[in-house]
Parts: C-alpha cells; structure tokens; sequence
C-alpha cells in the first residue's frame, strides 16, 4: 500500500499573456504598415470656376440576354432615346455584360451608327461588379 500524498498535477504554461503579445504585435504592424503607396507630393484637383458644367455621361446598359437600357427607357424605346439625344451626346459609354456575344455588340454599334452616334466607348466591369 502506498500511503504518500497524492500525485499532483502539473500546472499548464499561462496562454493569456501569450495571446496579449500577439495581439499587441498584431496592432503594432497594422498601424504601421503602409497600406497604399503614398503620393510623391500634393495634387489639388482643377475646380470649375466660371463657364457651364460638363453634361452627365450618357451610358447605354446592355444584359446578358440582349436587353438594353437608357436613361430608364427599355430595349427599343432606349435606341429610341439615344437617338433623340445623338445630337448632344459627345461619346456615348456602352456598358455590355460580358456574356454578350461580339457579334450582337458589334450589330448593337452598327445600329447606333445608323442612328446618329458618331463614338461609342466600350467599357467593362470586373469580376464581382
């Protein structure tokens, strides 16, 4: 029989004061950490001063399915609009889906050279926008 005190169990390595250092270093490189190149020196944008302001981009939206969109009108009623506004329109931006084939972009700026736009400007977005 053994009648000595019971074996006692080893205390465990303390993982709070471990977790603080890592924490604190965590705090310490992302505030010091440069997060966009920074600019050789200050730019100050032009600002309009006299004169009339620029006329808003017009954009010719353009879904997968072939649908179209401007300025709130649909499909034919926006080649409609974009045609009463060619006049006026310097370059007009068309937006395609890219699972537009390039077949149907390229009759779609055929169709609008027909009506009176004399630049197109075609622009995509990125993945995920």
């Amino acid at each position: 029989m053994d009648f000595s005190s019971p074996k006692t169990r080893q205390a465990g390595e303390p993982v709070l004061p471990m977790i603080n250092v890592v924490f604190l270093l965590l705090i310490f490189f992302l505030l010091s950490s440069q997060i966009a190149p920074r600019a050789p020196f200050a730019v100050t944008p032009p600002r309009l001063e006299t004169g009339e302001a620029s006329a808003p981009e017009a954009v010719l939206f353009m879904a997968a399915d072939g649908r179209l969109h401007f300025s709130g009108a649909q499909d034919s009623d926006a080649l409609a609009a974009v045609a009463a506004q060619a006049a006026e329109l310097g370059t007009l931006t068309l937006r395609a889906d890219a699972e537009v084939p390039a077949r149907a972009v390229a009759a779609l700026i055929a169709r609008l050279r027909e009506a009176g736009i004399t630049a197109v400007a075609l622009t995509g977005t990125g993945a995920g926008s």
